[in-house]
């Protein structure tokens, strides 16, 4: 972990003032790395960096990814408040790459709860607002290249998670809605997703997150869903639960995947015919 960072020139980190900011967490080495971008919950009136920053951060770290825990504004700051602040953590991220020994392609984004929605904007919507400010990182793309999306606030209709909502907006209209309610946004540019949540979810229905995946597969989009059984609103890594605990260890091989989606025999390999052939060699091979 290294000290924050001012994502704006002119908005200096004070004493006592912690947004906007970029923690890096960095792993040792030369060798270059995958990136996530931690962006906590908090239902867009504050920032649960204790819980869904740091120790998210350092989770990735042992999973081999270099990560950031973003601080953005919330409430009584409004969209596109929150929104340029990923933005622009997303451009240093990717604008520093080369310095922080990150792969510049493999830069994910990962949100919880309404952090979940304002990763959902950046991959889907990042054209609602200009991060540009002047400086060496107004030209970069600030796109993530996946997302993983946690319990996440996904609709602002009155069903999603309308507190959620009212603070990223105030007064909720219904263009408000078609704007910023992520299953209506999918498009063919829209990056690969890696979505949990559970049923029990008290306070973020997990209908945000079908909602999501339903879009996804109607738009042919990559999209990994996880639906657990139990377990309330804000399950962190799900310590101590035998499936939810589960979820951080799935996300290398989701990402894998993606990166290896190009590969000529890929689509191959997801057949029917080619898991037979498969299991008789393996058979085959430890019968020999």
């Amino acid at each position: 972990m290294t000290s924050p960072i001012a994502l704006w020139p002119d908005r200096p980190l004070e004493d006592g003032k912690k947004v906007p900011a970029l923690t890096p967490y960095l792993l040792p080495g030369d060798d270059p790395r995958p990136a996530v971008l931690v962006i906590p919950g908090g239902g867009y009136a504050g920032v649960c960096v204790s819980t869904e920053g740091r120790p998210i951060a350092e989770a990735f770290n042992e999973l081999g990814f270099h990560a950031f825990v973003l601080i953005y504004r919330t409430a009584p700051d409004r969209f596109p408040a929150p929104l340029l602040d990923g933005l622009r953590a997303m451009k240093i991220i990717r604008g520093r790459a080369e310095e922080w020994k990150i792969l510049p392609h493999e830069i994910l984004a990962c949100g919880f709860s309404a952090g979940g929605h304002l990763a959902g904007t950046l991959g889907l919507i990042p054209e609602e607002a200009d991060a540009s400010c002047g400086d060496a990182f107004d030209g970069v793309d600030p796109r993530p290249d996946a997302l993983i999306m946690s319990y996440p606030v996904v609709s602002f209709e009155p069903w999603g998670h309308r507190p959620s909502a009212e603070n990223y907006c105030g007064t909720v209209t219904e263009q408000d809605v078609a704007r910023f309610s992520l299953e209506k946004r999918v498009t063919d540019k829209t990056p690969p997703i890696f979505l949990w949540h559970t049923v029990r979810d008290q306070m973020v229905p997990y209908q945000n997150s079908m909602a999501l995946a339903e879009a996804m597969a109607k738009a042919g989009r990559p999209c990994e869903f996880h639906l657990f059984p139990y377990g309330d609103h804000g399950m962190l890594k799900g310590v101590g639960t035998a499936d939810v605990f589960s979820w951080m260890k799935l996300v290398p091989g989701f990402w894998e995947t993606c990166r290896c989606s190009g590969e000529p025999d890929f689509r191959e390999r997801y057949t029917h015919a080619y898991q037979v052939e498969a299991e008789k060699k393996r058979q085959a091979a430890q019968e020999a």
